[in-house]
Order: C-alpha cells, then structure tokens, then sequence
C-alpha cells in the first residue's frame, strides 16, 4: 500500500546535496513579486508569463492536504516557494539539475520560514537529475502526494518515474512546450516521446494538451493504474501545456477516453474512434469511403480536459485569496476559470471550431463570437468559448450548421445595415 511518508523524512542520501561549503557565485541580482511573494531569479531560467501556471499549481495544492511535495526541475525555486508559503506544504523537495542554481533556490525558500511546531526547516534542496530523484523515493518507498515536473520541450522521459514515485490519489502536474509536434510537424518524435502520432489539425493546441494527457495514460495504464485530469491549460508563450492529473488505482477501462480523432478538411467535422473501429475510419461526407480528406491522429485523449467540480473549488479558493479579479496588479484568474468549467460540459466533444474557418466556409465575414454562440444555444447545442483560442467556440453542432448559422448572422446585419 503507498502511503504519504512524514514530511520530516529525509531525502535519500545518494541525491546530490547542496555543498554548504561552496562558495555562492556571484549571481545577477533581480528581485521579483509574484502574488505578493518575493524571491530572487538569479541567472537562472525565468518567465513572468508563466505565472497563471504557477498560480494553477498553488491552487490545486491546496486542496491536496496533507502535502508533501516535489518539484523535480524547480529553476529558481519560486514554485516551491509559493507551494510552502500559499500552498501550506507540510514538506517540499526542491530538486534542479544545475548544481549553480542550489545556493539561489535555498536562499529564496528561506524566505518560508520553519515549521512553527518543531522550528524545523520543511524543504530541502538538491541538484540531481530529476529521474534519478523520482526513482530513489520510488525504491525507498518514499512516496509524494503531489509531484510538479516542469520540464522543457518534450521530454517524457520522467513519467514512469513521476508515477511510480507518487501516491495512490496523488497529483502529478506535467508540462510540454512542443508546439511543432503539437502542430503536427514532427509526427515521429510525438510518436517517440507521447506515444502518438500527430498530424496537423486546425485545433493544435487541445491537440497539444490530449497527446500530453494521453502520454501519460499510457504510461499509468503500463503499471497498473489510470489517470484522470483535472484540469488542462495553455498558453501562447513558448508555448505551454500544463495539465494536472490525479493518480488512481486500476488500468483503463474499456470505455476510456484514449483513442484516435480525425479531422475531415472537405466538411470540417471532427470525429473520434477506438482501437476497435481501426478499419473503419471515414466521415459521413464520404459516404463511408476511404477519403484522403480524413486526417488521423493518435492514440490520445479524447475525453474531458477538466474536472468541472475541481475546478469550481479552484475558482472558490481563488475568490477567498482575492485572486479571482485582481485588475491591474495580477492576473485575473475569475474569467479562465470560468471558461475551464464551461469546457468541462460533458456534451462538449474534443477540439474547437475557429470562426474564421466558418466564415472561410460560409463565405461571410466572421460573425460576433457572442452572437455565433448565443444563436447555437437557441437551437439547442452544447456551446462554449475556448480558453486556448479567443475567437472560437467548443460545439456539438456540425460545421454545416455553424456554416448556416453564420450566414444566418450575417443576413440579419445586412438586413440593419438596409435599414439604416
């Protein structure tokens, strides 16, 4: 049985510690406030832009008591800084490989101050890679209740590990910054580091978030256990997929959400099928015949990005810490939110519909993204914005009749223009 060990528990002696007696280079200094929290970047990797990721991470730890955590490639330690200071981590782990980073990192989580009760520290640092960390917990039995593994690129090299080295009901936070494999570019190295092979699709960048999500369902399912997400982010810088998932016992069922989607470029129309309807891939606007319109991508995830509940508790905790609507002085998290929910409708199907491809379609100019959606709700179909991209919409509804709804649209303003 995986338990949680205490949070006094010592990392395993073979990582490689910070030496106390090297002398701290000299170090740019640069000094930086993130959600009223202060700390030093150094020379070290940083990027404002990345803070609502941060500020995601901070909020979902929270909810997972009690905390002993790991942040495997921690940079200049500010994850696990504000993870301790907001977080209320009972213990964190801050591990990076680049040994000139650990007097920076242990100077910025001194900023935490100590366990109140014992007048112990409640981190330690480490400069190791981040797999040999995860396997040396792993074979101590040491297992984290939450594991945050901000890594560059696509490097999925350390997700068996992660698993193995984390708590049934633990939660695993897991990055990309590939777009060009997302983008379908480089369909042999997705293969190589998610398991799947990704064809360009005009929704790329959910693509980006389900062959993550998908990598590491395979991974689990090969162990012997299954992942569900409980919410997925992107953003254009860099770009970022982060998505967080939780650890539960038991492989994938039957009816799980890792299969293959496909993408008609003659209609338009998205479809997703399992492993069992490989041979009979087509789409309807083909009458059933192989078509070279049809564009296949997988396996991946194809089921729900976000945990709707999980994420309302999110929104909740955000409004109680003043997070929700900061205006100037932050980002605002109240609106992202929101549409995560909204996403989370579980009669909205995977991928997302840009307006400008409907007006491409429909032969109009791009209708109001608030009127498209409120004219799709009155005939009765699932709609929503998309966090990933501001001028589209997640829909049940076919593009043809989103194709008839823009014409539609756009009758009703030459109508007023006649008018006037």
């Amino acid at each position: 049985m995986r338990l949680a060990v205490s949070s006094q528990t010592a990392p395993p002696l073979s990582a490689a510690k910070i030496n106390p007696k090297r002398a701290r280079k000299t170090l740019k200094s640069c000094l930086e406030t993130e959600r009223g929290v202060e700390f030093e970047t150094g020379d070290s990797f940083f990027r404002r832009e990345s803070s609502v990721g941060r500020d995601l991470g901070v909020l979902s730890a929270s909810l997972q008591s009690p905390l002993r955590l790991l942040d495997a490639m921690c940079g200049c330690g500010v994850r696990s800084l504000r993870y301790l200071s907001q977080a209320g981590a009972a213990f964190v782990w801050a591990n990076d490989a680049n040994e000139d980073h650990g007097d920076l990192i242990a100077s910025n989580l001194s900023r935490a101050g100590v366990d109140a009760g014992t007048g112990r520290r409640r981190w330690v640092v480490t400069s190791s890679d981040a797999n040999r960390v995860l396997v040396e917990s792993y074979l101590k039995r040491e297992f984290f209740d939450f594991i945050d593994v901000d890594s560059f690129g696509s490097d999925s090299t350390f997700m068996r590990s992660a698993i193995n080295a984390l708590r049934i009901g633990g939660l695993l936070y897991v990055t990309s910054t590939d777009g060009y494999s997302s983008g379908g570019h480089r369909p042999q190295h997705s293969l190589a580091s998610y398991g799947a092979y990704v064809r360009p699709m005009p929704y790329s960048n959910e693509v980006g978030l389900r062959m993550l999500i998908g990598g590491v369902v395979r991974e689990a399912s090969a162990l012997g256990f299954h992942v569900v997400p409980l919410f997925s982010y992107y953003s254009y810088h860099g770009p970022v997929f982060r998505v967080m998932l939780r650890l539960n016992r038991g492989k994938l069922s039957e009816n799980s959400y890792y299969g293959f989607i496909t993408y008609c470029t003659r209609c338009g129309n998205s479809h997703a099928y399992s492993w069992d309807k490989l041979g009979q891939i087509s789409c309807p606007c083909s009458s059933g015949t192989v078509s070279r319109s049809v564009i296949v991508s997988g396996p991946l995830w194809t089921g729900p990005l976000h945990d709707g509940a999980y994420v309302g508790e999110m929104l909740e905790l955000a409004k109680q810490w003043g997070w929700a609507c900061t205006g100037s002085k932050g980002t605002d998290l109240d609106k992202l939110l929101n549409q995560l929910i909204d996403e989370s409708d579980p009669e909205l199907p995977f991928g997302y519909i840009k307006l400008d491809e409907v007006s491409s379609r429909a032969k109009v100019n791009s209708p109001p993204l608030a009127s498209m959606i409120d004219a799709l709700r009155k005939e009765g179909y699932a709609v929503s914005r998309s966090h990933i991209a501001s001028n589209a919409i997640k829909t049940n509804c076919p593009m043809s009749v989103c194709i008839e709804t823009a014409r539609e649209l756009q009758r009703v303003v030459n109508s007023e223009n006649v008018l006037v």
